[in-house]
C-alpha cells in the first residue's frame, strides 16, 4: 500500500510493527481517491491513518497545494503539523501551520515558499483563502479531523466554504472518535458516495486501560487530587469544566508541593505552547486542562486521565479518556466525584460497557472500596441500656 521509501523508513524509525484497524481500513480506501467518514476510538492511529496515503499521493515535484488538514484547535494543529514533519523527511514535500492567534504576515510568507500540504484552523484557513493568500485549485484532498467537535464548535459552515474553493473531483474525509447522525449528514451532504468505517471496541486488542473512580465532598477534592498524585507518581492530565477556578486549583497543588501546568483556551498561543513543551519533557507532573484545550493532544507516556470535573457527556468522557493507554498501552482514568455524580459514572459505564470499578485511600494506598457492613439485629444493649451501633469498616477519604 505505502511505497515510498521516505514513509516506509519513517514507519520503521517510529517503531511500529502492524498498521491499527482504522488504518487497515482507511489506507486503501484513500489511496483509491474514495470520501470517507471514518470514526475509531481515540489512540488508535487516525492521524496516520489519513496522512501515510495523503503523503504517499503528493507529489513533491509540484509545487502547489495539494492536501489540507482541517482541525478545530492550535494544539492539535501543531501536533498534527509534527507527525508531517516527521514522516516526510526526506521526501521533498514541504507542510506549513496555519492558525489563528498567530502572525498572519509571517503566514503569508510561508505561503509563498509553496508547500504541498498545508495543517490549519478553518477560521484562518479561510481568511487566507478568501484574502487569495493560499490556492485551492490544486487541492486533490481535504481533511476534517475531530470532525464531531468542529460541528460542536459551530464551525462546520467555515469548512464548508473552505470546501467550496476546491474543485469538484477533490477527495473529502472525516475523521474522529465519535460520529454522530449530524456529522455523519453534514459530510455526506459534501460527499460523493463515501466509505462509511467505523472501529468497534469489538474488532480492536483488549484495553489495557483500567477506569476508577473515588468518591468525596466537593471542598475535599483537591486534597485528594493532590494524595493521589502523590501516590501515583504519574504524568497526568486532569480535566476542569470552565467553571473551575483554574488559578486557585493550582495554586493550592503548588502549595502543597505538586508542580503543575494549566491550559486553557485564554492563554496566549507562546503560552500555551511553552505549557505543553514543557509537560512533555516532564517539568512538572500534572496538567490541568480544558477539554477545548486538550483536544486531540498525543501526550508520549501520559500514565493517567483524571476526570477532576465529571464531564457532561459520555462522548467527553470517551475523548478525555483517550489521551492515555494510546495505541494499546497501559494507562489509568480515575474520576473525582461527589455522591450525587456516581449515578451518572454508572450510567456512562453501562453505555460504554466498560467497569468502573469505586476505590478509596487507605494508608497512602489505592485499595477497593469496602463494603458498609449492615447492623445484627440482636445486638446487646449497653449498660446504659443503649445499643451499640458498630462502627463502619469502611474507609473515609480524609
Amino acid at each position: 500500500m505505502i511505497t515510498k521509501p521516505f514513509l516506509q523508513e519513517a514507519w520503521a524509525k517510529a517503531g511500529f510493527v502492524s498498521l491499527t484497524a482504522i488504518q487497515q481500513k482507511c489506507i486503501p480506501s484513500i489511496l483509491e481517491g474514495k470520501d470517507i467518514i471514518a470514526e475509531s476510538p481515540t489512540g488508535t492511529g487516525k492521524t496516520l491513518a489519513y496522512l501515510l496515503p495523503l503523503l504517499e499521493r503528493i507529489n513533491p515535484g509540484q509545487k502547489d497545494i495539494q492536501a489540507v488538514i482541517l482541525a478545530p484547535t492550535r494544539e492539535l494543529v501543531m501536533q498534527i503539523h509534527q507527525e508531517v514533519q516527521k514522516f516526510s523527511e526526506g521526501g521533498g514535500i514541504l507542510g506549513v501551520s496555519l492558525i489563528g492567534g498567530a502572525d498572519i504576515k509571517r503566514q503569508i510568507e510561508k505561503l509563498k515558499k509553496h508547500p504541498q500540504i498545508v495543517v490549519g484552523t478553518p477560521g484562518r484557513v479561510q481568511e487566507l483563502v478568501t484574502a487569495k493568500k493560499m490556492k485551492m485549485h490544486e487541492v486533490k484532498t481535504i481533511v476534517v479531523d475531530e470532525a464531531d467537535q468542529i460541528l460542536e464548535m459551530g464551525l462546520m459552515n467555515t469548512i464548508k466554504e473552505v470546501v467550496k474553493t476546491t474543485l469538484r473531483d477533490r477527495q473529502l474525509l472525516f475523521f474522529s472518535a465519535t460520529i454522530s447522525e449530524r456529522v455523519e449528514k453534514e459530510g455526506k451532504e459534501m460527499m460523493k458516495d463515501p466509505d462509511v468505517i467505523r472501529i468497534t471496541k469489538q474488532s480492536m486488542p483488549d484495553s489495557r486501560v483500567e477506569h476508577i473512580y473515588f468518591i468525596c465532598e466537593k471542598r475535599d477534592k483537591i486534597d485528594l487530587l493532590r494524595r493521589i498524585v502523590k501516590i501515583t507518581s504519574p504524568k497526568a492530565i486532569a480535566f476542569v469544566t470552565g467553571t473551575s477556578d483554574f488559578n486557585e486549583l493550582a495554586a493550592k497543588l503548588e502549595y502543597k508541593g505538586i508542580p503543575v501546568g494549566v491550559l486553557h483556551g485564554e492563554l496566549k498561543k507562546t503560552e500555551r505552547e511553552t505549557i505543553i513543551k514543557n509537560f512533555r519533557a516532564d517539568k512538572f507532573p500534572l496538567l490541568v486542562a480544558t477539554d477545548v484545550a486538550a483536544r486531540g493532544l498525543d501526550i508520549q507516556g501520559l500514565s493517567h486521565v483524571i476526570h477532576f470535573d465529571l464531564p457532561d457527556t459520555v462522548e467527553q468522557y470517551v475523548h478525555r479518556s483517550g489521551r492515555t493507554g494510546r495505541m494499546g498501552a497501559e494507562g489509568t482514568v480515575i474520576s473525582i466525584i461527589t455522591n450525587y455524580q456516581e449515578g451518572v459514572l454508572k450510567k456512562f459505564s453501562n453505555q460504554l460497557g466498560i467497569p468502573i470499578q469505586k476505590k478509596t485511600l487507605f494508608m497512602d494506598r489505592i485499595v477497593d472500596q469496602k463494603p458498609v457492613r449492615p447492623k445484627t439485629k440482636s445486638a446487646r444493649p449497653s449498660k446504659t441500656g443503649k445499643k451499640k451501633s458498630r462502627q463502619s469498616h469502611s474507609h473515609q477519604i480524609k
